[in-house]
């Protein structure tokens, strides 16, 4: 098994999580939301397996490169 490290390609706030941790992901689902001056971006992934953490909160500041969740596929 790897792990596929998600996070964020832009500075906002994370205003949504699509995922739990234990939830089975697919290439181009849809893990969260990103808001950024007033639009919504969508956080995909980008591999297939399992989400084993998540290192952030619905509502809560997220920095460029900051580490969201993890996959394991």
């Amino acid at each position: 098994m790897s792990l596929e490290i998600v996070t964020s390609p832009m500075q906002g706030i994370l205003a949504s999580l699509c995922v739990s941790v234990g939830d089975e992901v697919s290439e181009g689902d849809v893990l969260c939301l990103i808001e950024a001056m007033k639009m919504l971006t969508p956080l995909e992934s980008t591999v297939s397996g399992k989400v084993k953490e998540i290192h952030t909160e619905e509502k809560k500041p997220v920095a460029r490169d900051e580490k969201i969740l993890v996959i394991e596929y």
